[in-house]
C-alpha cells in the first residue's frame, strides 16, 4: 500500500487539485485534519472508505493508522490543509513512515499565501520592486525558531513577509519589523483564504496590528508585509517585453512559479 499526503488547498473544495481528488477517490482509508480540511472533501472518498479524523489524535496514534492500514492493505489519504510542503508537519511523519518500511507518495496542493495573493488581487514578485518571498511564523507556544530565522534578522532584507501562525501576535510583529520597514508600509492580513467566510484587511505595518484586534482575527489567517503589495510603479517583466529577442531565446515563456 502507499500513504499518500495530499494538500487539501487552503479552504475552498474547489481549490484541491484534480490529482488530490483523483487520489482520494481510491484510497480505503482517508485520515484528515478535521479542524481545517473542507468536509465536502469527504464525498469524494469511496462510499465504504474509513474516515478517521486527527484533530484529537498525537503523531503515534496517527502512525498506527497508518501501520493497521499497511497491513490491511489499504492505500491512505493523508490530508492536510494546504500544500504540504509548508508548515504541515509531515516530515515527522515520513520519518516514521521510513522506519516503518511503508511507502509514501507527496500531491501538492494549493498553499495558503497563494491564496491569499489572489484575494488580495496582488503579484508577490514585482519587478524593481521585490523579487523575494519569505513564508515564515512566529515563535510563541509552537517549536522554536532557529537561530537567524528571528524577524529581525529576516527584516533586515525589506523581503515580502508572509506570516503563517501569527494573527494573535500582530502588536510583537509590528515591534520587531517597523525599524526595518517603516510605518507607511504596506500590509495586509487574508483570513479564511478562499473560503465563504474570508476576511481580507488592508493597510500598512502601523494600523494593521490595531485591525486584526478590532476584526477580532486569531486564526486560519496570513499576514503579509511588503512594497509588493502596494506596487503601482514598476518596470514592465522582461518576459513580455517588446524588445525580447524571442527567436534567439527558446524559452519565450517561463515561470518560476
Amino acid at each position: 500500500m502507499t500513504v499518500y499526503f495530499i494538500g487539501a488547498g487552503p479552504g475552498a473544495a474547489d481549490l484541491m487539485t484534480v490529482r488530490g481528488v483523483r487520489t482520494l477517490a481510491r484510497c480505503g482509508v482517508c485520515l484528515y485534519a478535521g479542524s481545517l480540511v473542507p468536509r465536502e472533501l469527504l464525498a469524494e472518498c469511496p462510499p465504504d472508505a474509513r474516515l478517521i479524523d486527527t484533530a484529537r489524535l498525537d503523531l503515534d496514534r496517527i502512525t498506527e493508522e497508518l501501520v493497521r492500514a499497511d497491513r490491511e492493505g489499504h492505500d491512505v489519504a493523508r490530508l492536510h490543509s494546504g500544500d504540504p510542503s509548508v508548515f504541515s508537519a509531515v516530515a515527522e511523519q515520513m520519518r516514521r513512515l521510513d522506519a516503518a518500511g511503508i511507502d509514501y507518495e507527496v500531491v501538492p496542493g494549493v498553499p495558503a499565501f497563494a491564496a491569499a495573493a489572489a484575494a488580495l488581487k496582488r503579484e508577490l514578485t514585482v519587478p524593481t520592486v521585490g523579487q523575494t518571498v519569505v513564508l515564515t511564523r512566529l515563535a510563541q507556544r509552537a517549536t522554536p525558531m532557529p537561530e537567524g530565522e528571528d524577524l529581525a534578522t529576516l527584516g533586515r532584507s525589506r523581503a515580502l513577509l508572509v506570516l503563517h501562525l501569527a494573527a494573535q501576535y500582530a502588536d510583537r510583529l509590528v515591534a520587531e519589523l517597523l525599524p526595518h520597514y517603516g510605518a507607511d508600509c504596506p500590509a495586509a492580513v487574508v483570513a479564511m483564504a478562499s473560503r465563504p467566510d474570508e476576511l481580507v484587511l488592508r493597510g500598512t505595518l502601523d494600523t494593521i496590528a490595531h485591525q486584526v484586534k478590532e476584526a477580532g482575527i486569531r486564526r486560519t489567517a496570513v499576514i503579509l508585509v511588503g512594497q509588493t503589495l502596494a506596487a503601482e510603479h514598476f518596470r514592465d517583466s522582461h518576459l513580455y517585453s517588446t524588445g525580447r529577442d524571442r527567436e534567439g531565446d527558446c524559452s519565450v515563456e517561463a515561470s518560476a512559479g
